[in-house]
């Protein structure tokens, strides 16, 4: 009788390890990967977004009034025969304590 009844319950734990496998360990893989699939299409929207700002970005610099822009705004280029003159801030006013 007592080797039936641990038979009965080795048979009972191999049920419960089953189950387990068989449920449980793969419903948590599948709400793991959910997560990252869910992460990873946030990531993959954000990405979109920068690369249609880089793409406004890089057309917008592709024409030749903004070349010319940031060419007298941050290297000093000119055209032939112009000068320029480069206006500097006023000095901070000093006190003097008498």
């Amino acid at each position: 009788m007592k080797l039936r009844g641990r038979a009965q319950f080795a048979l009972a734990a191999l049920a419960v390890v089953v189950i387990l496998f068989v449920f449980v360990f793969p419903t948590r893989s599948y709400l793991a990967q959910r997560s990252r699939v869910g992460a990873a299409r946030h990531d993959l929207d954000v990405l979109r977004k920068q690369n249609r700002e880089l793409e406004t970005t890089a057309r917008h610099l592709q024409s030749p009034s903004e070349v010319q822009r940031i060419a007298r705004d941050q290297f000093g280029w000119a055209f032939p025969g112009e000068q320029l003159f480069k206006v500097l801030p006023a000095p901070a006013p000093t006190t003097t304590v008498p």
